[in-house]
This record gives structure tokens, C-alpha cells and sequence, in this order.
């Protein structure tokens, strides 16, 4: 349910009426714009009575909210969400490149790809340390020494690290990272996501393979029911019966969750694809349908690389793409 007040409340009419909705055991909250203010009221609502609510001097509406997920919903928070990570802002107009190997394999060439990436324009610094591979026979990452890899790239470089998340187990290895990557397999891993809903740190989601939007923003909800608010959401394709592209890059579902929800939401290009020369075309039109950001694979040696290289730009590429993203994001703007 939400209540939208009128322009000329005043603080003792909110902080009286909030005071009476928490005794109703409801979560309130309050998003405060411009000219209009909106109190989101999340738990039982049945047992507020709408026409008593509406019938307050300073009371403009009140609705009743349909969609299951009420965190997430823009009809809650209608201004964008700005999450600022290190300094760098991702939403509400705010455009962010995360970019680096699919998995890290050495100090070298993790410190390369990060100081190339940086150069060319990329915020934060993308790596994997854990990663789930189809073959159990396939490498599985560096674990534990990937991430004190990232953190020491980190120091180089200065631009913050993004890497993702296997087990709950493993959160403790996570504690200077700066942005917790939930992948496409554990989207709805529910007890990782409410884990995750008590951390203080931003959560990259990515949608699962075969998984609605709104699927996608319920498990969003399972985070931000917790308490963490700062979660971004990723589309990284979907699974389709086409088979020429790893995945299809579902971009119509950039303005579509841009409706939906107030989060901010990027795309990832190289894992929809699964070719490298099909990221740069879908990135720049990622830019154009509105996204927030992209996350990028970026490799120096891509046909030496231990999984995806087929996917990953060069350093040289990934230039090329920042500067054909930058031209499109100023003619949209």
C-alpha cells in the first residue's frame, strides 16, 4: 500500500501518522520528492482501513499495491536510485563501466587488464575468483587467493573490485570487496540473497538464465527485505531456442525494468553474446536503450585465456567500445 501525502503536511502530522502505522506492525517508508511525498507501506496491510487513511486533512490518495515485490517497485520509490560505490555513482543518470577477466589467473594479468581498463575509462574493476563452470572439470578460479589478487590490483589502481559470490560460507573472504556479484545460477538462491540482505555493501544481481523480470526483482526483494538497499540489477541474457549467440540479449528489458523498478540496472554484453565481436554493437545499443552501466571481459591475452576467452576484448577493443559508447551516450543525452 502507499499513501501519498499532500504538499502542506506537516512534520508532527507525518511523524503521528508513521508512529500509528509502526504500531499496526507496518514498515514505512517514506520517499520524499520534489513536490510530492509517498509513504510505502510494506507487512499486512489489512488491517489499515483506506477510507479512514484518505479521509486525513493532508492525506492526497491512497493505493493499493498489486505487485508482490514492494521494495523494488518504482511506485514506492519513484526517483532513481543512485548507488555510489568508491565514489563511482551507478543510476539516476549516472553511467558506470565495470570491466576486467572473466577469471583471474595471475597478479600480471590482472594488474595489466586493470591499468588498461582504467585508462580507457572503466569505474570499477571486474574479476572472478569463484567461478561456477558447467564441468566440473573446467577451472574453477583461484578461490581466496583471486580476491587478495583483486584487493592488490585495488591498490594499484585505486578502482574498485566486483567479483561474485558462490556460498554463504564464503562471505567472510569477501570483507574488502567492494561490490558482491550474485550470478545467473544463484539468482534465486534464496538463502544467499537473505545472507546477503544483512551485508552493507552494494549486490550486482544478474538475471537467471530462463527467469522472468519479475523473478528477477522478487529475488531483489528477498535482498532488500533484509535491510541492504543498494542492489543493481543485471541483464546477461536469457536462454532462448537460438543457439548462434551464447544467450540472447534480452534489451528491450532495460526500459521495461526501468518502469518497474527505481534500481539501477546494466548490461552485460559479453556474457550474452559469448562473441567477442558482437560486444561492442551490443553495448552501444545497451547505452542507447537506457542502461545504467556495463560489465565487461576484458583480457590481455584472449586466446590463452582460462574460460571465456572467446568472449573477452582486448585491452585495444575495449578502448575502441568505451569511445563508440561515449559518442552514443552523448547523443542521448
Amino acid at each position: 500500500m502507499i499513501v501519498v501525502l499532500k504538499e502542506n503536511y506537516s512534520d508532527k502530522q507525518l511523524e503521528t501518522l508513521t508512529g500509528w502505522l509502526k504500531e499496526k506492525q507496518l514498515d514505512v517508508h517514506i520517499s520524499s520528492g520534489s513536490s510530492t511525498t509517498i509513504l510505502g507501506l510494506i507487512g499486512d496491510t489489512s488491517v489499515i482501513d483506506e477510507e479512514m487513511l484518505e479521509s486525513l486533512e493532508f492525506v492526497e490518495s491512497v493505493k493499493r499495491i498489486q505487485e508482490p515485490y514492494k521494495n523494488a517497485n518504482r511506485k514506492f520509490h519513484p526517483k532513481d536510485t543512485v548507488i555510489d560505490v568508491g565514489g563511482v555513482k551507478i543510476g539516476g543518470g549516472n553511467f558506470a563501466v565495470i570491466a576486467g577477466p572473466c577469471s583471474v589467473e595471475s597478479r600480471e594479468q590482472l594488474c595489466t587488464v586493470a591499468k588498461a581498463v582504467k585508462a580507457s575509462g572503466a569505474g570499477l574493476m571486474r574479476g572472478g575468483a569463484f567461478k561456477p563452470r558447467t564441468s566440473p572439470y573446467a577451472f574453477q578460479g583461484l578461490r581466496g587467493d583471486g580476491i587478495e589478487l583483486l584487493e592488490e590490483a585495488k591498490k594499484e589502481t585505486g578502482l574498485p573490485i566486483v567479483t561474485e559470490i558462490m556460498d554463504i560460507s564464503h562471505l567472510p573472504l569477501f570483507e574488502n570487496v567492494d561490490v558482491i556479484q550474485v550470478g545467473a545460477r544463484n539468482m534465486q538462491n534464496f538463502e544467499l540473497l537473505k545472507r546477503l540482505g544483512k551485508v552493507d555493501k552494494p549486490i550486482l544481481l544478474k538475471r537467471g538464465l530462463s527467469s522472468t523480470l519479475q523473478e528477477l526483482l522478487m529475488s531483489a526483494e528477498y535482498i532488500m527485505a533484509g535491510g541492504n538497499e543498494k542492489v543493481i540489477l543485471c541483464e546477461r541474457g536469457i536462454r532462448t531456442f537460438e543457439t548462434a549467440t551464447r544467450n540472447t540479449l534480452d534489451l528491450s528489458a532495460v526500459p521495461m525494468l526501468k518502469s518497474m523498478t527505481h534500481l539501477p540496472i546494466i548490461v552485460d554484453p559479453s556474457h550474452a553474446t559469448g562473441i567477442a565481436r558482437l560486444v561492442k554493437p551490443m553495448a552501444v545499443a545497451a547505452a542507447a536503450a537506457g542502461a545504467d552501466g556495463l560489465i565487461i571481459e576484458v583480457h590481455n591475452d584472449p586466446p590463452h585465456a582460462a574460460c571465456d576467452g572467446a568472449q573477452s576484448l582486448t585491452p585495444e577493443a575495449f578502448d575502441d567500445l568505451m569511445k563508440a559508447v561515449t559518442k552514443v551516450r552523448s547523443c542521448i543525452e
